[in-house]
């Protein structure tokens, strides 16, 4: 690799990794000889008045072509954000939030803000939300250049979600000051076996688990475990290839055909807990402040009970804040588990916890030293803005210099429901997994939980029907609880429809019900009646792991002609609970400050 063949590759777009995996070396060899040659980028300032007038916007991009560096150097002490990256799923608009609320409040401190991402579409590439944007991947190379070019005092990862966590390491041994919690920290709670030890000593529960590195080892772990298993790979981005298998067969499919696995690259394999209620918790600390453990302030933001069974992402579950169904000792062992971890992993900002309650136990499923997707919700919902509180920590200010020391607890009800792009994507299911599949997200306040409920369906395009005819079908498993959800529906005067053995069960139970045909049946049948707009919800529970053809057609139709649908029971008894609110007191709309009339939302603080 001589020099020249280096700058030429270097100016073709060829990154230092690409380099060393086509010469057999590493990166970090490539990036020495390139550094020993002077071979720098430089930056340009995008001309976004299209040379009409000179271009003040600092928005700068990178290039190995020879020409001026413009990049405008200032005395301030500069701190870089890593923002989440390209737009796709799994990566969601709510890790923007946290980036813009960090660098509007290191900007109110004096701090200069540097803001390294790469999608338009966001807020935080606007040009006027940092002191200067770098549109960059968010690479390794790439950041370095940038944070050692405009000398940074340090850079934050935790507001972008998995992408800039996964760089953190890497950043801190080539001389990057990491704010906030330590790389070590993040690679305790994201590495399985020190995870495991950490639960070890704090004494608290997970679900039986094991790793495998090939399909051998993973079909030991799964027979171990006793089916079903949730697998999945390492360090995942928005929940992607993981899959609950509820066989060898699944196993083997997903082994060979969803996931690369190595001993660099293992498959966590989770024994996965089946009709448990899943709690996302969402707290800030200052605890790596200082040198005793014990010091330091931890506040739990909010504690999130997920309305869809666990094993649905978080990403695309429903939520309510604050718990509607767990025992008081349950939430009681849920925030001491969540003091513990803080303190064990020294976190200095944002931390989520995601647990599975199982009867009186509760399980811990995963931890993130980072801003989660249920920031933004949870801070709109109790009216203090964490992601902003949390860049102040890592400058060095403490909770209690902010004022913020105590949890709260709402008087109201806050329900989380996420959107989903299904009826652009023709004949998909859209049955929910741990893979994450939702593009955004909407939030129903009200002082009744039934309303809260409503008013979130609402804003996600699918408002409940206060009359008409409910569609019912549901798997075997379910049958045992559908009279009871069906029942509910009946006495708020819905007519009751449904097919072959679920209408057995329901009118075995006394409840009158129309019976019409299957799909394979003949008709009238439920696609027909779905496309005259003749039933207006749809309870639709799926029959296994590889559901029927008809479900499937059933489900997607609902989507096409907009009837709200409901795929576990548990979402049908919080629409029928939503549906009885709405006919019982109706609704009103009330402006968000009007919820926290002497909170810092109101204050615009």
């Amino acid at each position: 690799m001589s020099p020249e063949l280096l700058a030429k590759a270097k100016t073709l777009g060829f990154s230092d990794r690409q380099i060393a995996h086509l010469t057999g070396r590493n990166e970090d060899d490539i990036r020495a000889d390139r550094k020993r040659l002077g071979l720098c980028p430089s930056y340009r300032l995008v001309d976004t008045c299209a040379a009409e007038f000179e271009a003040y916007t600092p928005y700068y991009y990178s290039t190995y072509d020879r020409g001026d560096d413009e990049i405008r150097q200032t005395e301030r002490r500069k701190i870089m954000i890593l923002g989440g990256g390209p737009n796709r799923i799994g990566q969601g608009i709510e890790f923007d939030y946290c980036c813009v609320h960090a660098a509007f409040a290191l900007k109110e401190l004096g701090f200069e803000t540097l803001m390294v991402n790469s999608n338009p579409e966001t807020v935080s590439t606007d040009y006027d939300t940092s002191d200067k944007l770098f549109f960059e991947p968010l690479t390794l190379e790439d950041v370095l250049h940038i944070y050692e070019r405009e000398r940074c005092w340090g850079a934050i990862a935790q507001f972008g979600g998995q992408t800039p966590l996964n760089l953190a390491l890497g950043l801190q041994r080539n001389g990057v000051n990491i704010l906030g919690t330590s790389p070590q920290s993040i690679e305790m709670a994201e590495d399985r076996k020190l995870f495991a030890a950490m639960l070890h000593r704090l004494e608290i529960p997970q679900p039986p688990n094991g790793i495998a590195t090939n399909e051998q080892e993973a079909l030991e772990a799964a027979r171990s475990l006793g089916y079903p298993v949730l697998v999945r790979p390492s360090f995942v981005l928005g929940g992607r290839a993981m899959q609950i298998v509820f066989s060898d067969t699944e196993l083997v499919q997903y082994m060979r055909f969803a996931v690369e696995a190595s001993p660099e690259r293992p498959v966590l394999v989770d024994k996965f807990l089946e009709d448990a209620t899943e709690v996302d918790v969402d707290c800030i600390a200052d605890v790596g402040q200082f040198e005793d453990p014990a010091a330091g302030t931890i506040v739990i933001g909010g504690l999130l009970e997920h309305i869809e069974f666990a094993g649905v992402h978080s990403g695309d579950a429903a939520m309510v804040l604050p718990p509607h169904t767990l025992a008081p000792q349950v939430i009681d062992t849920i925030r001491q588990y969540t003091h513990a971890m803080a303190r064990e992993l020294r976190v200095i900002g944002l931390m989520n916890v995601q647990y599975a309650v199982k009867g009186d136990t509760v399980y811990v499923l995963e931890v993130n030293p980072r801003a989660s997707r249920t920031v933004p919700f949870v801070s709109k919902a109790i009216g203090v803005p964490l992601a902003k509180l949390a860049a102040q920590l890592m400058s060095g200010r403490s909770l209690r210099e902010l004022g913020f020391t105590r949890e709260l607890w709402p008087s109201y009800w806050a329900v989380k429901e996420s959107v989903f792009p299904f009826n652009r994507f023709h004949g998909q299911d859209i049955l929910l997994s741990p893979e994450m599949r939702s593009t955004g997200e909407v939030m129903g306040l009200d002082r009744d939980l039934g309303v809260a409920y409503a008013k979130s369906q609402m804003a996600a395009g699918g408002p409940l029907p206060l009359a008409g005819r409910v569609f019912i079908s549901v798997s075997d498993p379910d049958k045992a609880e559908v009279a009871e959800v069906a029942r509910q529906f009946a006495d708020l005067g819905f007519e009751l429809v449904s097919t072959g053995g679920t209408a057995q069960v329901l009118e075995s139970a006394g409840l009158k019900v129309r019976r019409i045909c299957k799909l394979s049946e003949g008709r009238p049948h439920t696609l027909d009646l779905l496309k005259n707009r003749e039933i207006q919800l749809v309870i639709n529970t799926p029959s296994g792991q590889i559901p029927r053809a008809d479900e499937v057609r059933i489900r997607t139709t609902a989507v096409y002609t907009g009837t709200p649908i409901m795929t576990t029971l548990r979402g049908a008894r919080a629409a029928a609970r939503g549906i009885a609110a709405l006919k019982m007191q109706g609704y009103q709309v009330k402006a968000l400050q009007e919820y926290h009339p002497n909170g810092i939302l109101a204050t615009g603080r």
